[in-house]
């Protein structure tokens, strides 16, 4: 009897020593597992941009290796250089130089499978050329959203602190224009404006230009400014919006894409658009008579965004590193010039 009264005693014993081994070398192979060397990520390789002719001249700028550094964006090699061409991970083509012909695209000498770009931050109606290169670009650079990389002409941004106090206003209207032609819309616009509004302006084409650092402290001094694109298309809105308004503190009016895009980009308070109006003298009536109070409120926006601009090609070509990883390997714009004027 007695033996049979320390069985279920001698089990219980022989199972917590079991369950002891089995702690035991779970915290052996755990010790095992942390003291093992642990290996580092491999870095990544860096990406090569070439870029076969830099927009709008013959002579690129200096591009050292830190130079998409400056603006975020690490292991990003931008270069000029066309001895890079059987080695570079992307190449990238300006239109304009593409147009008038000054360069050429070197299709008999491409990698197999290099991804060639095609950037262009000029509207559909400036840009012509487009049925030759059918079959060629894998990807778009353009201020278009639907871009495969999307650069805007500006943003706002998040921003701490007060921003500079607005500009003194002593005139009404400006406007900042070099290519005045009477059949665009901009142009039919403003004859039907003045004589409601005093508008003054500047510009090759008035015979009153500016200077790249004269236009944004002239332009400071007035309520409003004529935001007009020279011609009307998707997303297609410019430094008139950032730079010729936003930035010099005043309000933009803006002909251009409907205002749902604008507001994508914008506050919905912060401009005003021409669409809002039946007439140029319904907009006259509302600009000419708007009292100080609904004048400030368009500026509500500077409490707590700021506006950045995008103008350096540079920064631009850069921005194709930072989209790389992401951007689709077997895809091909048959129809380049389809997918632009939509």
């Amino acid at each position: 009897c007695a033996a049979a009264g320390h069985g279920p005693t001698r089990r219980l014993r022989g199972l917590g020593g079991l369950a002891g081994v089995a702690l035991l070398a779970a915290f052996w192979l755990l010790w095992l597992l942390g003291s093992a060397p642990r290996r580092t990520p491999a870095p990544q390789p860096t990406i090569t941009i070439l870029v076969w002719h830099w927009p709008f001249t013959d002579q690129p700028p200096e591009l050292p290796g830190d130079t998409c550094t400056r603006y975020g964006i690490t292991r990003c090699h931008l270069s000029a250089n066309r001895s890079l061409l059987a080695s570079a991970d992307a190449v990238v083509f300006h239109h304009r130089e593409l147009q008038t012909r000054r360069s050429h695209l070197p299709l008999a000498q491409r990698p197999q499978g290099q991804p060639w770009v095609w950037a262009s931050m000029e509207s559909p109606s400036h840009t012509h050329g487009l049925s030759r290169l059918r079959g060629i670009f894998n990807w778009v650079l353009s201020y278009r959203r639907d871009s495969d990389i999307f650069v805007p002409y500006g943003r706002l941004e998040p921003h701490s602190g007060p921003l500079p106090p607005l500009p003194t206003k002593s005139r009404v209207a400006a406007w900042v224009v070099s290519n005045f032609q009477e059949r665009q819309l901009r142009a039919r616009l403003y004859r039907q404006l003045v004589p409601h509004l005093r508008v003054d302006v500047f510009g090759r084409a008035s015979g009153r230009p500016l200077c790249t650092s004269c236009l944004v402290p002239t332009v400071a001094r007035y309520r409003f400014y004529l935001s007009f694109e020279n011609s009307q298309h998707r997303d297609y809105i410019t430094e008139k919006f950032w730079r010729n308004a936003l930035v010099a503190g005043t309000v933009p009016v803006v002909l251009g894409p409907p205002r749902a895009t604008y507001e994508a980009f914008a506050p919905a308070d912060a401009f005003v658009h021409v669409d809002d109006f039946g007439s140029a003298q319904e907009l006259a009536a509302f600009l000419a008579g708007m009292n100080e109070s609904r004048y400030r409120r368009f500026f509500s926006w500077r409490d707590r965004l700021r506006v950045r601009l995008f103008t350096d090609w540079r920064e631009r070509f850069c921005a194709i590193c930072d989209r790389y990883p992401h951007l689709p390997r077997n895809q091909v714009y048959e129809d380049l010039e389809g997918w632009f004027q939509a």
